[in-house]
């Protein structure tokens, strides 16, 4: 005796509809899931600013479409998401701001004084060579990303990132840290 497949269509039909409404209020209502360990994971939401972002700041914040993002993603740094280039917002803090100098050694400092951990990762967790960014001043319209994780793939690597990708300040909702 066969089993009707009908009921299987209408479960799984339902199960994805609920799933794209979700992913669909969640983009419009600024929540946003963090699968990352850079920070607590769970439901996060985006505040619009009602100032400048400044150092301190942990934002969300959509990552540049350039090369070194380009191979991070193909080496599983970046997850997919609604950012350009089909990747997800990073959330990070901002440690420094246009004008700052910044120093990228075997850790970071922000003019002069040392950022707490920040020291670089000469491989990845697969051990792949990791190319930390250099030395420099922070440009105009640009910021500079940090997560205290170690394995995060965070500005030691990739640099300072335009500002305008900022979404917004990221406030936990409901979020667990492992």
């Amino acid at each position: 005796m066969m089993r009707s497949a009908t009921p299987l269509v209408v479960v799984f039909v339902a199960t994805a509809a609920l799933l794209l409404g979700a992913i669909l209020v969640a983009w419009f209502g600024c929540y946003r899931i963090n699968f990352t360990p850079s920070e607590p994971l769970g439901l996060w939401r985006i505040v619009k600013f009602d100032r400048p972002a400044g150092v301190g700041d942990l934002v969300f914040i959509c990552p540049p479409q350039t090369p070194v993002m380009r191979e991070a993603r193909v080496r599983g740094y970046l997850r997919s998401g609604l950012c350009p280039g089909a990747v997800a917002p990073l959330i990070k803090t901002i440690i420094a701001v246009a004008e700052q100098r910044v120093d990228i050694g075997t850790s970071v400092t922000v003019d002069g004084h040392p950022v707490r951990f920040s020291e670089l990762a000469l491989r990845d967790g697969q051990g792949r060579p990791m190319t930390p960014f250099g030395d420099g001043i922070v440009p105009a319209g640009h910021v500079l990303l940090h997560s205290a994780f170690a394995g995060s793939y965070d500005s030691r690597y990739f640099g300072p990132v335009p500002a305008s990708g900022i979404l917004g300040l990221a406030r936990e909702v409901l979020t667990y840290a492992p």
